[in-house]
């Protein structure tokens, strides 16, 4: 638990959004669902998948307590398949009992992948080199089991069955997700002066595929996350991005009330809410994601959580359920705008490592699922 009396980093107190008592009280929350082996699951007594686990524990580096995120990326550690991958989720276990019983057992690629934005987050935050060290074999396993499962066109096929049986159909959100993975894991790779060209090439050819061909991935189009996570993951920048989010603003954001998650559901959820704030940060409208952010207070419990999401047709919570995701993703949105330095450089993404995108509309080096080895949610 957070000490008593411990004030958090400035960078978590945004105005008409976070007080420093308030966030104090959400992270207080995440950590007292955090279990003894360092696991964070959605909430006590449901599950927890790697994705939303290594949020949360990047939401913990954001708030400087730094002992528990370092226990989440050790959970990950332990809980690593042969293969590199995770489990898609995980059953909650009483603390004492480290084991890691799968929920559902297929390995989803960007729920592998993004260890390597959680690990140099962490990094970031605390300047660990021990802790890279540590990380690097873990995350160089996950790399490579996803870029298995890369296709000819470059998207990456989103996950494998129970049975190992591969799904090469590709979601843009999970993709656009793995960009950002990959370019995290291309700036660890570079600081540990370890070149990983195969993967540059791979970052590349997936984001030409998010950018110039959205007929590689499965239509999802009624889905928030699938209008801003090519902005998000760092795909599409500059003014491509900008474009991308007014397109369809109209659509999705409900004002004073958050974003949809899904059209034309009448559910605006925390975690979308929060995400494209993020996006829109990154684009250079931190005055429009502190909007986004100030209309989903009403999400905001008495304990310092966060509800998933609220159905505004029949002004009702729902579901009736606090999720350190929805905590972390809004408290990591918050260090954003606050400047907070780990945070602004893994979702600003201006200094990563860019992929080398081809120039014409094939792909280059991506053969048989993976790049050549010429150097190679919904």
């Amino acid at each position: 638990m957070t000490s008593p009396g411990r004030t958090e980093p400035e960078h978590l107190v945004l105005d008409g959004v976070l007080t420093a008592e308030q966030a104090a009280l959400t992270v207080a929350g995440i950590l007292a669902a955090q279990r003894s082996d360092g696991a964070i699951p959605w909430f006590r007594g449901h599950h927890l998948d790697p994705w939303d686990h290594t949020e949360a524990a990047m939401a913990l580096d954001a708030a400087g307590e730094h002992e528990a995120a370092e226990r989440a990326y050790a959970w990950l550690v332990r809980h690593q398949n042969r293969d590199g991958s995770w489990y898609a989720a995980y059953a909650d276990r009483p603390d004492g009992v480290d084991t890691a019983a799968p929920q559902d057992p297929s390995r989803e690629t960007n729920f592998t992948a993004y260890i390597a934005v959680g690990v140099w987050h962490h990094y970031l935050s605390t300047g660990d080199d021990a802790f890279l060290d540590r990380m690097w074999p873990a995350v160089y396993a996950a790399v490579e089991c996803v870029l298995t499962l890369q296709q000819p066109g470059g998207e990456i096929g989103w996950k494998r069955e129970a049975d190992g049986t591969p799904v090469t159909e590709a979601l843009l959100t999970g993709s656009s997700s793995i960009h950002q993975a990959l370019r995290c894991a291309l700036a660890i790779a570079e600081h540990r002066e370890e070149p990983q060209p195969d993967w540059e090439l791979a970052a590349g050819a997936l984001r030409h595929a998010i950018r110039r061909h959205p007929e590689r991935f499965l239509d999802k189009n009624r889905y928030s996350m699938d209008w801003y996570y090519p902005v998000l993951g760092g795909a599409l920048t500059g003014a491509e991005a900008s474009e991308r989010l007014a397109e369809r603003w109209d659509e999705f954001v409900v004002p004073g009330l958050g974003v949809r998650c899904v059209l034309p559901n009448p559910w605006v959820t925390g975690g979308e809410s929060c995400e494209l704030a993020l996006a829109l940060w990154a684009t250079g409208e931190s005055d429009r994601a502190l909007e986004v952010l100030r209309s989903i207070t009403h999400l905001r419990a008495d304990n310092g959580m966060y509800w998933t999401g609220y159905v505004f047709q029949d002004e009702a919570v729902w579901p009736v359920e606090q999720t350190t995701w929805t905590a972390g993703s809004l408290l990591l949105a918050v260090a954003a705008l606050g400047g907070d330095e780990a945070t602004t450089e893994v979702f600003g993404g201006a200094s990563l490592p860019a992929g080398l995108e081809p120039d014409c509309s094939g792909v280059s080096g991506v053969s048989g699922g993976r790049a050549s080895r010429r150097r190679r949610g919904l």
